[in-house]
């Protein structure tokens, strides 16, 4: 992956990452675990329904990512 500089304004909680680029939070967070996007620590605000966000992730490296995401189709149920 490129070097990408970034700004304060680039670093977005989660919930916002995935309502600007469609990718699930779940594959967000598997990313950075992975190493692919990088991870900061966040200001800890509260999210309204007694959460802090403590995580902030690098928009312009999920968004790079997210070019390429394809979701996995889920299996479909077996009959019994």
């Amino acid at each position: 992956m490129d070097v990408i500089y970034l700004q304060v304004e680039d670093l977005v909680f989660v919930h916002e990452a995935e309502a600007r680029t469609g990718v699930p939070a779940q594959v967000i967070r598997k990313w950075a675990s992975r190493g692919k996007v990088r991870r900061f620590d966040g200001d800890g605000r509260p999210l309204g329904n007694g959460h802090f966000a403590r995580t902030m992730y690098a928009l312009p490296e999920i968004e790079q990512l997210a070019r390429t995401y394809r979701p996995t189709p889920q299996r479909a149920p077996r009959a019994a």
